[in-house]
């Protein structure tokens, strides 16, 4: 049985997504905590942190700190956190998100009711931040395809 995520890296469900490398690619979660919160997640559907192997870890965290950065730049935030838990879906994933503070780092407050336009436009931003970062190869020519 494929996890949500390998439906949505395969192209069967829809995906807004910002990054696509040859072991990970990134999108943004319709149920964000804050504006550009992303989802980077392996190609590889491994189902847990402790499961993943040191190199894949590496890889995926550098992305986030790429993330993270465009982040930065493209929202008004005091920094860029990390959030790993995978609780949802049995396939690792890291969470990066603008952070203004501790207290909104729950997933409480992660909002389910944030209009398509909306998504659309933080995605939209947070690709123009990659391109502007010098990460055009990675950066999807087509945002809601994950093919290399």
């Amino acid at each position: 049985m494929s996890t949500v995520f390998e439906l949505i890296i395969a192209g069967e469900l829809p995906g807004r997504f910002v990054w696509a490398d040859e072991r990970c690619v990134a999108f943004l979660t319709i149920a964000p905590i804050s504006a550009g919160h992303t989802l980077v997640v392996p190609r590889e559907p491994v189902p847990q942190l402790t499961a993943a192997p040191d190199d894949l870890l590496a890889h995926l965290t550098g992305v986030a700190a790429t993330i993270g950065r465009a982040q930065e730049a493209a929202w008004p935030t005091s920094r860029a956190a990390l959030l790993i838990a995978g609780f949802e879906v049995p396939h690792l994933h890291l969470h990066v998100l603008p952070a203004w503070g501790e207290a909104e780092l729950s997933f409480s407050n992660a909002r389910s009711d944030v209009p398509a336009a909306e998504l659309d436009t933080a995605a939209d931003l947070l690709r123009a931040a990659l391109l502007t970062a010098g990460q055009g190869a990675a950066v999807p020519a087509v945002p809601t395809s994950p093919a290399l």
